[in-house]
């Protein structure tokens, strides 16, 4: 406990902080049989408390147990659970490197299911939320593998096919917050593109599914940022520099050539155009300013090329 932390900066976390340590025991101590959030023997000021003092848990196995209840927050249609508490409370000790390998499994077993197209979501939030705690637990296994090459590969597989799968288009809502399907799934796509495991061919995959996305059927126009989440991992697959020019530009032509092109104005059409501009003008701007020479020969034609159609 880090008594520096509380000491004149608010004194109820102080006062309450062994019932903090309390509630966390009964968490440990007690089996769930059925989803929760809180989990058992907590509530939402426990949470929001350790929250306070940075998800400090001495106990590991504390921790660790902790962290797997925590897994039903992700559905919670409170956006305070679900977002500022259950995923703030798994991606802090994920990136502090505090959930141990067997835990980690635990959280990709449990959640892979989730990303499944027959899987129930009618709220629309366990899904984005289970591919953006994915997307962290992908993180860790990049900078510290824990994945064999067939965990891997099966992560990638329900990834690619999550991301292509997308029906659900809706971003931020201000009573119910963040569903954010694609941008979620754009991100888990972005930590499997920058591990050095994946091949050029699973590259290809990511690609694809992120095609499939640019522009979504329909008449929806990306209006929270898309465009960007969906443009990161191109640029750093780019960086590979596993694709040549070649590929590059032909990847970029199919593209294009997905777009309702037509002389009357039409919602889709008008929605196709606005989201390629969108993915293609991020992209630019990144290669522009942050790709290296060898990036910028392999891909600006192919992106310039693409813009050009879009007159």
């Amino acid at each position: 406990m880090r008594a520096s932390r509380l000491e004149g900066k608010d004194l109820n976390i102080a006062i309450g902080l062994r019932q903090v340590w309390l509630g966390i025991g009964l968490v440990c101590a007690a089996a769930m049989a059925s989803a929760a959030c809180p989990p058992a023997g907590m509530n939402q000021a426990i949470l929001e408390a350790l929250k306070k003092v940075d998800w400090s848990i001495a106990d590991d196995a504390r921790r660790q147990g902790l962290a797997l209840e925590m897994l039903d927050c992700l559905a919670s249609s409170d956006p305070a659970l679900r977002d500022e508490l259950g995923f703030e409370a798994l991606s802090h000790w994920m990136r502090a490197r505090q959930l141990a390998p067997a835990t980690l499994q635990s959280i990709r077993t449990a959640l892979l299911p989730q990303l499944r197209p027959d899987a129930v979501d009618a709220a629309g939030f366990r899904q984005p939320f289970a591919a953006l705690t994915l997307a962290e637990v992908s993180r860790v296994d990049r900078l510290q593998p824990f994945l064999s090459d067939a965990e891997r590969a099966e992560l990638l597989r329900i990834a690619t096919a999550y991301v292509a799968a997308v029906r659900d288009y809706r971003g931020f809502d201000a009573k119910e917050g963040w569903r954010h399907g694609v941008a979620h799934g754009a991100d888990l796509l972005l930590q499997l593109s920058l591990n050095p495991a994946l091949d050029g061919e699973q590259l290809k995959t990511i690609l694809a599914a992120i095609a499939s996305q640019v522009m979504p059927p329909g008449e929806h126009f990306y209006v929270y940022g898309e465009g960007d989440r969906l443009m990161t991992p191109v640029f750093y697959i780019g960086r590979r520099g596993t694709i040549g020019a070649e590929e590059w530009s032909a990847w970029f032509a199919a593209l294009s050539a997905r777009r309702l092109k037509t002389d009357a104005a039409t919602q889709a059409s008008l929605a196709a155009k606005h989201n390629l501009s969108q993915f293609l003008l991020q992209l630019y701007a990144s290669l522009k300013e942050g790709g290296t020479p060898e990036m910028q020969a392999r891909m600006l034609p192919g992106v310039v090329a693409a813009l050009k159609t879009l007159d």
